[in-house]
């Protein structure tokens, strides 16, 4: 199949962008947007400051050791700023931050939920996958896994099921095997890249994928569908939980919010127009399935063709 461009930014997204092409206006921004999750974490109970400041005390050098891959090479797409960091997901700060920081972003999901948030958003996806994946599976690969918060609810969702999780931060990694420790969880971390992980082929039955996507240039998202496919068997399926860019949060979005957002999103306009059926039928698979499972957030579970 011949691969077709997607659509072009909007109106709207080219002058936000246009904003943030300069310079004091973008890191006016992104402070803004930092503080603001900063505030919104204490007032729904979420103890940023000090939940973080715990963290800091400990001694992550043991922990980064036993997980990092000194020889890996970052792709270029990685090292620009994420997230309001400047090192994007290459910091101790980004990483000691980024459990907190899910509770602040997803309290406002639903109306009232607060610290809830996340966990019913997560819960969510959980329910999908339980409906929509005929046999549970026995190998597991959790692409872009963080700090662990996804593959420790797919864990809890299949618990005799042998677990990977796999991200390019080796600063993620550490802190989610120091979470792994601490719940006495048997995971396989690996330290790799998503469109490249260097496992072997058809080794898992579900590969999986939580809110990644959009961090990602449209060019890294196919490689990595490409990938998935690679890894999983024959039969096997790919599920994909991220924002919703047909959603009503997003298409009536305020410039400014918008502005906040785009500003430590630097490739939001390249996920928002990636046609993702077509993206995963280009990449071996069958049509897939879209399932809105939140008011701002789909599903996409996708098996092998």
């Amino acid at each position: 199949m011949t691969a077709t461009a997607d659509p072009a930014p909007g109106l709207a997204s080219r002058l936000v962008n246009g904003i943030l092409a300069i310079r004091p206006l973008a890191k006016l921004a992104k402070h803004q947007a930092r503080q603001m999750m900063i505030k919104r974490a204490e007032k729904i109970g979420v103890p940023w400051l000090e939940q973080v400041q715990a963290l800091r005390a400990y001694d992550w050098q043991a922990q980064l050791v036993q997980v990092e891959n000194p020889q890996l090479v970052y792709p270029d797409y990685y090292r620009r700023s994420f997230h309001a960091y400047d090192e994007g997901n290459l910091s101790w700060e980004a990483a000691l931050e980024v459990e907190v920081a899910a509770y602040a972003v997803h309290a406002r999901i639903w109306p009232d939920a607060g610290a809830q948030g996340d966990s019913k958003l997560r819960q969510s996806y959980s329910e999908i996958l339980r409906v929509k994946l005929p046999t549970e599976p026995q190998d597991i690969l959790d692409l872009g896994c963080s700090v662990g918060m996804s593959t420790f609810a797919l864990q809890k969702l299949y618990p005799q099921a042998k677990i990977t999780g796999l991200d390019l931060s080796p600063y993620f990694l550490a802190v989610a095997h120091y979470r792994s420790q601490q719940r006495h969880a048997q995971i396989n971390w690996v330290h790799a890249a998503a469109e490249s992980t260097g496992l072997p082929t058809a080794s898992f039955d579900l590969v999986s994928t939580f809110l990644m996507c959009h961090e990602l240039p449209r060019t890294a998202t196919r490689q990595i569908l490409t990938e998935a496919r690679r890894l999983l068997r024959p039969g096997g399926y790919f599920a994909l939980m991220d924002m919703n860019p047909k959603s009503e949060t997003f298409i009536k979005m305020p410039p400014y919010v918008l502005t906040l957002l785009k500003s430590t999103e630097p490739y939001l306009d390249e996920y928002f127009s990636l046609d993702i059926e077509r993206a995963l039928v280009e990449a071996g698979f069958m049509t897939p399935d879209i399932t809105c499972n939140s008011p701002r957030h789909r599903t996409v579970v996708a098996q092998v063709a």
